[in-house]
C-alpha cells in the first residue's frame, strides 16, 4: 500500500483553521507563524490532490467540508488514547552551526523552537566558518560568509557590526582607549573571520593586517581570550552578547562598523520541500528579526 498519510501537524492545522477561519488565529493557538499555517495546509492539498479552502476568508470547499469531517473524527479517536501512543515517530532535523552563532544566538532561543514543533527532534553537528566543513548528512546549515554559494540555495539570516572589546582589566592597565589611534599599544588578537582591515579603514586609520599576535578560527574562542586578558578583540556585537552582558568584556569604542560577512541558511535545492527543514527556516528567520 503506497498511500501516503498526512502529517499530523498539517491536519491539525487544517482542523484549525476551517475552525478558526482565521490564519492568525489558527497560528496562534498552534505556536507556528501564519506562514507556517499557510505551508502545512499547501502539503496537505498537495498530498490530496484537492482544494480544500476556497477563497480568502477560509471558506471550505465540497471537498474540505468532507475531509474535516474525518479528521476530526480521526483526531477525536486519537485522543482516546494516551499521548505517547497518539502522536506518530518525530521528524529528524539535522543541523550543521557554527560553534558560536550556536552559543551566542541559536541556543538561547532554541527552547521556543523545541515548544513549538514538539514533532521535530534536532541534531545539531558544528561547522567551520569560511571553511565550510560541515557534515555531509545536515539537512541545513549556517555559514558564515559572503552569501555566494554555488553549491546550495540561502537566506541571509544575520548582518552584524563589528567592534573592539577587551576585558576590563585589560582597559584599566594598557588603556585609556580614547581614540581608535590608541589601539597601536594594544596587543590585537586575530581571526581570519573577522580582518582588522574593516575597522581600521572606517576609522581612516592606514594600517596593515596585524601578522602578530594570537590568531583564532572561532570568535568564541577569540572572546575566551580576551576575557582573559590576552588583548583586544574585533567582534560583532550579536556574537559578543553573552560575554558584554556579563561584563567580562567591555567595548572601547561606541562606533559600530558593520561586517563584510554575514551568517545564512542554506540547504540543497529541494530541502525545503520537506515541512520539518520549511518549519525550522521560517521560525528561525522570525526570531531574528
Amino acid at each position: 500500500m503506497n498511500t501516503r498519510i498526512p502529517p499530523i501537524q498539517c491536519l491539525l492545522t487544517f482542523e484549525a483553521l476551517a475552525r478558526l477561519r482565521s490564519g492568525t488565529q489558527a497560528a496562534e493557538e498552534l505556536c507556528v507563524t501564519p506562514s507556517a499555517v499557510s505551508h502545512r495546509v499547501k502539503q496537505l492539498e498537495q498530498l490530496l490532490g484537492t482544494r480544500l479552502f476556497g477563497r480568502a476568508d477560509f471558506s471550505l470547499t465540497t471537498e474540505g467540508s468532507e475531509y474535516l469531517a474525518h479528521v476530526r473524527e480521526g483526531l477525536a479517536m486519537l485522543s482516546r488514547f494516551p499521548s505517547s501512543e497518539a502522536v506518530p515517530g518525530k521528524r529528524k532535523l539535522r543541523i550543521a552551526v557554527t560553534p558560536t552563532f550556536a552559543r551566542s544566538i541559536l541556543m538561547p532561543r532554541l527552547r521556543q523552537f523545541m515548544e513549538a514543533y514538539p514533532e521535530i527532534d534536532l541534531t545539531l553537528q558544528v561547522s567551520i566558518p569560511l571553511l565550510d566543513v560541515v557534515a555531509e548528512d545536515a539537512d541545513l546549515t549556517i555559514r558564515f560568509g559572503t552569501g555566494r554559494y554555488a553549491d546550495v540555495e540561502s537566506i541571509c539570516l544575520v548582518k552584524d557590526d563589528v567592534t573592539p572589546l577587551a576585558s576590563p582589566a585589560y582597559v584599566r592597565d594598557h588603556g585609556p582607549f580614547d581614540t581608535p589611534a590608541d589601539l597601536q599599544r594594544a596587543k590585537l588578537l586575530r581571526s581570519p573571520l573577522e580582518p582588522w582591515r574593516t575597522w581600521f579603514a572606517a576609522h581612516e586609520l592606514d594600517w596593515p593586517e596585524p601578522i602578530d599576535g594570537s590568531s583564532f578560527n572561532d570568535i568564541g574562542l577569540m572572546c575566551d581570550a580576551a576575557e582573559q586578558g590576552l588583548g583586544v578583540a574585533l567582534v560583532r556585537l550579536k556574537l559578543g552578547k553573552p560575554w558584554l552582558d556579563n561584563a567580562s568584556l567591555v567595548r572601547l569604542y561606541p562606533r559600530n562598523v558593520p561586517s563584510p560577512h554575514a551568517h545564512y541558511l542554506c540547504w540543497h535545492t529541494g530541502a525545503m520541500d520537506r515541512w520539518e527543514c520549511s518549519a525550522f527556516a521560517e521560525w528561525l528567520k522570525k526570531s531574528l528579526e
